[in-house]
């Protein structure tokens, strides 16, 4: 199905849903775009409810609603496909994740955080270094902020400089350049098969210890490394 075909069924689709479920979300929207499931290599997601202003009750909050063509359009390909049907599920997912988000004022503080830490990243500027735990939980060890995915390693410097990693269903290689001993490393991922809308960030943090408490950390360090694909 075509993009605009696909809009098309999406604006059908909406008139069946009653207004109450749409209070508070500002747009349904249709993009081009794929979101490849960080681990599992036949999973894609469909949708998305992303939180836009509130006041900090929870119960104004505005969302915008995003339906993904490239994913459907992925998916479609892999088999059998009811794509009325599947935007149908995932168009009712994301409004009832809308309304959670409304129910939740906590969630949506801890979420808004997160954003703000995460554009420090971006801008250069000083972050927590554990901010994206608190963002979109996808899977054990992965978690989303924006469109940006972070994928959490094992605690420690990888030995020799080299981790394996999982990613879509395939494996690489990533090697890290060194860097200060205990300081967090957020790896920008480059060069992966079916990559995020924003960047796939491998983080790695020191192995804890006691002498933390007594000690300052030293900053996270921002690595851009290209992933050597490991299966073909």
């Amino acid at each position: 199905m075509r993009v605009d075909d696909f809009r098309a069924l999406v604006d059908h689709l909406l008139k069946d849903v009653p207004p109450a479920y749409l209070d508070g979300v500002m747009a349904v929207e249709v993009s081009p775009k794929s979101l490849p499931h960080p681990v599992r290599g036949d999973v894609y997601t469909l949708g998305e409810c992303i939180p836009l202003e509130w006041s900090g009750t929870g119960a104004d909050l505005q969302s915008r609603i995003v339906l993904y063509h490239g994913s459907f359009a992925s998916l479609a390909r892999l088999g059998e496909f009811d794509w009325r049907n599947e935007a149908w599920e995932t168009l009712t997912h994301e409004l009832r994740h809308h309304l959670e988000w409304r129910a939740n004022a906590a969630a949506l503080e801890a979420y808004d955080w997160a954003a703000e830490e995460n554009f420090k990243r971006h801008e250069g500027e000083p972050f927590d270094p554990a901010f994206y735990r608190s963002g979109e939980r996808i899977d054990a060890q992965v978690w989303k902020v924006d469109d940006d995915v972070f994928v959490e390693g094992a605690a420690g410097r990888p030995r020799l400089g080299v981790v394996e990693i999982g990613w879509h269903g395939r494996r690489y290689r990533v090697r890290i350049a060194r860097s200060p001993r205990r300081a967090a490393l957020f790896v920008s991922l480059q060069g992966l098969a079916e990559a995020p809308p924003g960047e796939a960030v491998l983080v790695l943090r020191p192995r804890p210890s006691l002498l933390d408490l007594f000690r300052n950390s030293p900053p996270p360090v921002p690595q851009t490394v290209a992933a050597e694909p490991l299966d073909g």
